[in-house]
């Protein structure tokens, strides 16, 4: 039986689809070699530039999922033994680095402790003694979503601007594309890769990328063996507004109506809500007493917050009770945070109230579980923390 009510999905990803993107993808499958696949695709080709902040970079949109994408941008950039730098600040840098490594890249990579971002100065001093440019490339996790931590991708590359070296920068927005303030241009990225099923509000099963043009002179130097993502075709078919095997093409659909609502309401109000709707969960794990994961400020994701349990307590079993009894869905922890910690996704179609609603759920979440929080004390702390950004809102120059 259904249980009643709406489910509320707050793991970091899938998110919520809006309504409007449900109905732009609710039509009979269309032919994805007819005549209006050319203006469908550009369309969300110049939208995806805007989100990115490029002009000139170009958008790549393969079928598949953020792991696609970073096997894109692993066998069109760099050959088997080639040497790149990488951050173990994660599960899912842990998992970029393995995914290179599959294919007889040496991988450098670099432990740090979860709860930390990719430290521009370890960045320097490792680019710095690579004085014969051994180093191909360097990989970036931009929001870690196992552990909510944003790492500084303009502080990477002016380590990697001040070392003088010739390395790519790619990086890994699959949690911050379309939520966190990511700047493709101004940061010098060669490659971002991404999925559709978080900040671009659609389901799994795109591939997003965009690639710089000294990336794209890379791919026709390497000779990797590469077919599925070899993205030398699809470019040059998505330039026609086509693809050279079947796309998703109800997620193109999805995908230009997702582009069209984050560009009505702004980027820079997109990244405002992120930021506002994060602090208000923030303010609700402080006042339950329990740790934040990610332990500078600074670094703070602003889609995801990772909450510490106290010694004795499993997360999983607040995860379970949250599902069974609540009907609320959270991240699990990942990884060597298993058990350890649970991840509220606000990332997103939402608003204040859905976040209140879900911090309530937490609230009543580690109450049923023995975790010693008294009840109402983060609702108050959030709803404090709105009403006071509603009221600056409403007095400010631009709300009259």
């Amino acid at each position: 039986m259904d249980k009643p009510g709406r489910h509320f999905l707050q793991i970091p990803g899938p998110t919520n689809l809006p309504d409007r993107v449900l109905r732009a993808m609710d039509r009979p499958i269309p032919d994805h070699r007819g005549p209006e696949m050319p203006a469908l695709v550009a369309e969300v080709r110049e939208g995806l530039r805007a989100v990115f902040q490029t002009r000139t970079g170009e958008v790549i949109l393969f079928p598949g999922s953020g792991t696609g994408a970073w096997e894109a941008s692993i066998v069109n950039t760099l050959e088997p033994q080639d040497r790149v730098l990488a951050f173990d600040v994660g599960q899912f840098s842990r998992l970029y680095a393995e995914c290179a490594r599959r294919f007889g890249v040496e991988v450098d990579l670099v432990a740090c402790r979860w709860g930390t971002g990719v430290p521009a100065e370890v960045v320097y001093d490792r680019l710095r003694a690579d004085r014969q440019h051994t180093y191909r490339a360097v990989l970036v996790v931009h929001n870690e979503t196992s552990t909510g931590v944003t790492s500084d991708v303009a502080g990477v590359r002016a380590a990697m601007d001040a070392a003088g070296h010739p390395a790519l920068l790619l990086v890994d927005v699959v949690s911050s594309l379309g939520s966190i303030d990511f700047r493709f241009d101004e940061w010098k990225v060669d490659v971002a890769l991404c999925g559709t099923q978080k900040g671009l509000m659609l389901p799994p099963g795109m591939a997003v990328l965009c690639v710089s043009p000294r990336a794209l002179e890379r791919s026709r130097e390497v000779r990797s063996a590469r077919y599925f993502f070899d993205w030398r075709p699809m470019l040059e078919e998505n330039r026609r507004g086509y693809f050279p095997y079947t796309p998703a093409t109800l997620l193109l659909y999805g995908l230009r109506e997702a582009l069209r609502m984050l560009l009505e309401e702004g980027l820079p109000n997109v990244f405002a809500r992120h930021a506002r709707l994060a602090e208000g969960v923030r303010r609700a794990a402080r006042a339950w007493g329990l740790r934040i994961l990610c332990e500078d400020p600074r670094e703070y994701s602003n889609t995801l917050t990772a909450v510490v349990v106290p010694e004795g307590f499993d997360a999983d079993r607040v995860l379970r009770v949250a599902e069974e009894r609540l009907h609320l869905s959270l991240g699990t922890g990942l990884g060597e945070l298993r058990g350890r910690v649970f991840r509220i996704g606000h990332l997103g179609w939402l608003n204040e109230l859905e976040v209140l609603a879900t911090v309530a759920g937490v609230e009543l979440a580690l109450h049923l579980v023995g975790i010693p929080v008294p009840l109402g004390v983060g609702v108050s702390a959030c709803e404090r923390f709105f009403a006071d950004c509603l009221a600056e809102r409403a007095t400010a120059p631009s709300a009259t």
